[in-house]
């Protein structure tokens, strides 16, 4: 009777435990998450310095369809939060990217 070879990738030690398993870790390390919460903060921070009174609020706080409401054209809404709304898109992504060295 001829002897039976046992072949590496046979289907016999399918699901059998191999004797280099590897530790199974998360792929997101503590650094990632920070990044990701700094990264969600500055978006949040960005969008509440878009708020404000729009443009036909009066000082008082009442509409008038006949005011204009320039504060509407500020740096702080034009230009300020929407770069911080992208900056943290920004880490976002590179908190997502970012690999694990643990």
């Amino acid at each position: 009777m001829a002897k039976k070879t046992h072949n590496k990738y046979s289907a016999d030690d399918f699901g059998a435990p191999s004797d280099n398993t590897e530790k199974k870790t998360f792929y997101f390390g503590s650094k990632n998450f920070k990044l990701m919460l700094i990264g969600l903060g500055m978006i949040l921070l960005g969008f509440v310095l878009m708020l404000g009174a729009d443009a036909n609020t009066t000082p008082d706080g009442k509409f008038d369809p006949n005011y204009w409401n320039e504060d509407i054209f500020s740096f702080r809404r034009i230009r300020l939060a929407p770069m911080l709304v992208i900056a943290g898109f920004v880490v976002q992504v590179f908190a997502i990217l970012k690999r694990n060295k643990d």
